[in-house]
C-alpha cells in the first residue's frame, strides 16, 4: 500500500506516464553493423563504474608530496578490500579509454558523424580528450618514480606547442618544475574539474543521441531489418553487455592487481626505458621517428605541430566531409579513417614490442 501511495504522489508531480511513453516508443535501427551501438553504452557504464571506485579511493587518498605515495600503500596494505578497489579503479580507466577509443573510431569509419550529428562527434572527441587527461592525471596521483617521469615529459611536450606552449606547460604544472605543487593540481583536475566536464559533456552527448536517434551507415540504409524497441530488447542486451564488462574488470583486477613503484625523487633521474600509459604509445613512437634537428629548428617542435594539425584535422573531420553531408559515399574519407586507425594500432604495437 506504500508503495502504491509513492507511486501517486510522484504521479501527481511529474509525468511518469509521459517518460514510458517515450521509451514504449523508442526503437532502435536493426541491420548487420548495430552491434557497434553498444560501444557508447558501455562506455557510459565504465565512466559511472569509475565514478564509484573513485570516490571511494577518494576518502584514503591524501594528495600531498610527502603523503601520497604512502596513503596508497596504506589503502593497498591496510584497508579491507583496499587492493581490490584500487585495482578495479586502475582496470576502469583500461577499458574505458579503449572501448572510447572502439567507439569513436567505429563512429569515423561508420560516418556516424555526418549531418546532422556534427556536435555529436563534437561532444564524443572531446570525452576522449577528458578520458586521456583523466588517465594521465590518475597516474600522476600515484607519486612513484615513472608516473613522475611521465607527467615530466608529457608536460615538458605540451611547452613545445606553438605560441601557447610555455603557458599551457606552466598551467599543468603549477610550477617551473613539476612539484608537488603539480601533484595538487593533478589532484584538483582528477577528482573535481574532469568530473564536473565529463557529467556536462556526457550528459549534452546522451540527449544530442536522444534527439537525432542512432545513425545507420549509408551502406546499410536500404538493408535495414525491422527496428528493434529499445525497452526491453535493447535495454536487456546493453546490461548482458555491461555485466560481461563488468567480469573482466573484476576479473583483470583480482588476477593482475597494478603495481607501486619507487617513491617519486624530483632530483632523481628519469628510470631506464620508461614508456607512457598504452594510449600515449603512439604519440612517444611518432615523436621518436623525428631527428634532434631539422633544417636548424627543433625536431620535437615540429613533430608536436604536426601531431597537433592531425588532432585538428581528426576534429574537423565531420565538417570537411561534404559527400557524407550530403549522403553519398565518401571513400576518401574512409581511407582516411583506415589510415588514423591503422596509424594508432602499428605505433601502439610497436611502442610495446620496442
Amino acid at each position: 500500500m506504500s508503495c502504491r501511495r509513492l507511486k501517486d504522489w510522484v504521479g501527481e508531480r511529474y509525468d511518469i506516464e509521459g517518460l514510458r511513453g517515450f521509451i514504449r516508443n523508442k526503437y532502435v535501427p536493426s541491420h548487420r553493423m548495430d552491434v557497434w551501438y553498444f560501444a557508447g553504452g558501455l562506455t557510459l557504464f565504465l565512466f559511472i563504474f569509475q565514478f564509484i571506485t573513485g570516490m571511494a579511493l577518494a576518502l584514503y587518498y591524501v594528495p600531498q608530496a610527502e603523503h601520497a605515495h604512502k596513503s596508497i600503500i596504506d589503502i593497498v596494505t591496510k584497508l579491507n578490500m583496499g587492493w581490490l578497489f584500487r585495482s578495479l579503479h586502475h582496470w576502469g580507466a583500461q577499458l574505458a579509454i579503449a572501448v572510447l577509443f572502439v567507439h569513436v573510431f567505429s563512429t569515423l569509419l561508420l560516418k556516424a558523424y555526418r549531418k546532422p550529428r556534427e556536435l555529436l562527434w563534437v561532444t564524443g572527441f572531446v570525452m576522449l580528450v577528458i578520458s586521456i587527461f583523466f588517465g594521465l592525471s590518475g597516474y600522476f596521483l600515484l607519486w612513484d618514480e615513472r608516473a613522475f617521469a611521465a607527467v615530466r615529459v608529457a608536460t615538458g611536450g605540451a611547452g613545445n606547442l606553438p605560441l601557447i606552449g610555455g603557458f599551457v606547460k606552466g598551467f599543468l604544472r603549477g610550477d617551473l618544475d613539476v612539484t608537488g605543487e603539480t601533484l595538487t593540481r593533478f589532484y584538483a583536475f582528477h577528482v573535481a574539474i574532469l568530473p564536473l566536464v565529463t557529467i556536462a559533456v556526457t550528459g549534452l552527448h546522451v540527449v544530442l543521441v536522444q534527439l537525432h536517434g542512432m545513425s545507420v551507415p549509408l551502406s546499410q540504409q536500404n538493408r535495414q531489418r525491422k527496428p528493434e524497441p529499445f525497452f526491453p530488447n535493447l535495454f536487456y542486451k546493453d546490461l548482458i553487455v555491461w555485466l560481461i564488462c563488468l567480469g573482466v574488470v573484476v576479473t583483470l583486477a583480482a588476477l593482475f592487481p597494478p603495481q607501486i613503484g619507487v617513491k617519486a625523487d624530483p632530483l632523481a633521474p628519469a628510470p631506464e626505458n620508461i614508456k607512457p600509459e598504452w594510449y600515449f604509445l603512439f604519440l612517444f613512437q611518432t615523436l621518436k621517428l623525428f631527428p634532434g634537428e631539422i633544417a636548424g629548428l627543433n625536431g620535437e617542435t615540429i613533430a608536436i605541430i604536426i601531431i597537433s594539425a592531425a588532432i585538428v584535422f581528426f576534429f574537423l573531420i565531420p565538417f570537411f566531409d561534404r559527400r557524407s553531408a550530403a549522403g553519398r559515399p565518401s571513400r576518401l574519407f574512409t581511407w582516411i579513417g583506415i589510415f588514423y586507425l591503422v596509424y594508432f594500432t602499428v605505433m601502439t604495437v610497436i611502442g610495446f614490442l620496442t
